[in-house]
């Protein structure tokens, strides 16, 4: 027993571990069980703390604690008192508006997280000569849709003043705020042709090097890896975040192929959405029970029956070469 009691003294002095498993100061240790052998200790939830600035500048702040991206902001306006609102997206590691750092569904231990939040409000008109207008529309998972790319050479391309990073505010003065972007998406997509329509737009604030940047063109395959072979922390929509390991070359390579799907189909890039879509078709034994499994749960984004078979051919292909 004088044993034990040193060994929780030991544990309530020391202070946990960052990014890894530690006792929480002030666990009480267990009475050892009859016969002299102590019973198992209960198993202690990691405390995970990850370094934060805001992208344009600002001191290093620390957060913990949260379980979805929702939850993220709050922790972030809170070390740097602003409000969560005033967040567009986060990117990993860097500072720069790069979309291929976009902060998703996982965050590797090791990762800094950048807040870019509001800067200035900017209003474009733009007429519809084409069906397409060139824009690629993600979101951030707490309200904002925002510019992940623009297509060269499109309708959107040819107006200097908007930006890869930039938030839609508004179409034609009817907010979007708390749209999804396969929403906004499909708002655009359905605009008449050749009848001018007002983007309101919000620009993420910037700091002196990234004033000027519009887009990157170039994206190899493994460019949106957050981590590689180590663990991820796993956010979720709803119930805890979970410790998972980082996905296989193969499942990056699905998922960045079906990420470029959806692109295609529905102008909308979502790389959770696509590693979903990929864990769906890995445990789908045909096309048509993919089709049912997508309708069950993500049936609001209605799928084109030629899309979800070219989902298939993505995951599948690299498995066993049948398309």
């Amino acid at each position: 027993m004088r044993r034990a009691g040193r060994r929780g003294r030991q544990a309530q002095e020391g202070s946990p571990m960052e990014n890894g498993v530690g006792q929480e100061p002030g666990t009480p240790e267990l009475p050892a069980a009859e016969g002299g052998v102590a019973p198992r200790p209960p198993r202690v939830r990691p405390r995970l703390v990850f370094h934060t600035q805001l992208a344009h500048g600002s001191p290093t702040g620390r957060i913990e604690g949260f379980t979805n991206v929702k939850e993220l902001y709050a922790k972030i306006a809170e070390v740097f008192s602003i409000s969560p609102t005033e967040i567009l997206f986060c990117t990993l590691n860097t500072h720069k508006v790069d979309m291929q750092k976009l902060l998703g569904g996982q965050i590797g231990l090791e990762d800094f997280i950048f807040a870019h939040v509001r800067g200035e409000t900017k209003e474009v008109e733009v007429t519809k000569t084409e069906d397409a207008l060139g824009l690629t529309i993600t979101d951030n998972g707490a309200g904002y849709a925002f510019i992940k790319r623009i297509k060269e050479g499109s309708i959107i391309n040819r107006i200097q003043t908007v930006c890869v990073g930039d938030s839609i505010e508004a179409i034609n003065d009817h907010t979007i705020v708390g749209c999804r972007h396969y929403e906004v998406a499909r708002m655009l997509r359905e605009l008449p042709r050749a009848q001018p329509f007002t983007l309101r737009l919000v620009q993420p604030k910037k700091a002196f090097d990234m004033i000027g940047q519009r887009t990157r063109s170039s994206k190899s395959p493994g460019e949106s890896r957050v981590t590689s072979g180590k663990e991820t922390l796993r956010l979720r929509a709803q119930g805890p975040a979970t410790l998972e390991e980082g996905p296989s070359l193969f499942e990056e390579e699905a998922a960045r192929r079906v990420d470029d799907l959806l692109e295609s189909y529905m102008g909308i890039r979502d790389s959770e959405l696509a590693s979903t879509m990929v864990e769906a078709a890995k445990e789908s034994p045909s096309v048509a029970q993919l089709a049912r499994g997508l309708d069950s749960v993500l049936g609001e984004f209605a799928f084109p029956q030629e899309f979800v078979a070219e989902v298939w051919a993505a995951v599948s292909h690299p498995k066993g070469g049948q398309e």
